[in-house]
């Protein structure tokens, strides 16, 4: 199903599950801290420079949202190259003013407005993959009830290929939703936040969409504690305060140290990314930056080989048993 390669200058590619869709391993998330820059002030022609990069790096898979403001900037990337792209999109699932945590849950035909308005910014006539964005559990039932057949309409009219529905991982790490989604059989691509920290979806999501082909795409596997040392070193203190873990196990100073020493990663970032990329059952490894140079290191990092075992063994014990941490 994956190619294997050893130069990281190529890109890997494998099925997305029974959607039948060939995706690149790595795939260009346009939401996150960064928002193809737009976050920290990118221009649009800058923001626009880095999605036609990661299609020139292999990148046939991007990921964004009506909510991140970046749809418009995907549609003007893409120009005659739309077929050569697997396009994620997101609809928000509550009224606008609404909390996205609370809020009751939109009609159908809100939703199909919605997707009209994305097509519109995406400026073209189908979304690959066409996500309900960040459901908590208390409104998973009323997204089965009101959105579900809003959804198959919408596939019936050409408009969205694939179902798909994304967690809210930040307030909900240890996967509730997903675990109500996966009784249902309407979904073909699940978003799931996933990283070394908190890797609870091996044993309680990843199964299930293995058993069914349902595709896997990876958020969160690198936020600010994996890639900002001071936040890493908090995290873990908290972790230890909270009898999580025992921080004599841990370099106080360089946590995660190990990676490298051990486990033959190039830095604490290119082994997590590393970490999810040979998970079994995680087809797409989400990255997002503002930055070209970045996003290549990322790329490489995701298209490199596993870390050791006795490395993997170590992250199993120390944070395996974890379903309370995202990593934010």
């Amino acid at each position: 199903m994956q190619k294997t390669l050893t130069d990281t200058t190529s890109m890997n590619y494998t099925r997305l599950g029974r959607t039948g869709l060939t995706v690149s391993v790595a795939g260009l998330g346009c939401g996150g801290h960064s928002r193809l820059g737009q976050a920290s002030g990118a221009s649009e022609a800058q923001s626009i420079s880095v999605v036609k990069a990661a299609i020139d790096m292999g990148i046939n898979f991007i990921d964004t949202a009506a909510v991140y403001g970046t749809e418009e900037i995907v549609g003007r990337s893409l120009g005659n190259m739309r077929e050569k792209v697997v396009i994620s999109s997101k609809e928000q699932i509550v009224s606008k003013g609404s909390s996205p945590l609370e809020g009751e849950v939109i009609s159908g035909e809100a939703l199909k407005t919605r997707v009209e308005a994305s097509l519109k910014r995406l400026n073209t006539d189908y979304i690959d993959i066409l996500h309900l964005h960040g459901v908590m559990p208390d409104q998973y039932l009323q997204c089965r009830q009101n959105l579900v057949p809003a959804l198959y309409d919408l596939k019936t009219q050409g408009k969205i290929r694939f179902l798909g529905i994304t967690e809210r991982f930040i307030y909900d790490t240890s996967h509730k939703m997903l675990s109500k989604a996966l009784t249902d059989d309407f979904w073909d691509v699940v978003m799931i936040g996933f990283n070394l920290l908190n890797s609870s979806a091996k044993r309680k999501i990843l199964p299930k969409c293995r058993s069914n082909e349902i595709a896997a795409l990876c958020m969160f596997a690198v936020r600010r504690a994996l890639s900002q040392p001071d936040a890493l070193r908090t995290l873990i203190k908290q972790l230890s305060d909270n009898k999580i873990v025992n921080a004599a196990e841990f370099d106080p100073d360089n946590p995660l140290g190990f990676l490298i020493s051990e486990g033959g990663a190039e830095s604490v970032v290119d082994g997590a990314y590393r970490f999810c990329r040979h998970v079994e059952g995680l087809n797409v490894i989400l990255t997002g930056t503002g930055n070209i140079g970045h996003l290549k290191q990322n790329i490489a990092s995701i298209n490199r080989g596993p870390l050791q075992p006795s490395c993997l063994h170590k992250l199993a014990a120390l944070f395996g048993h974890i379903d309370s941490v995202s990593g934010e």
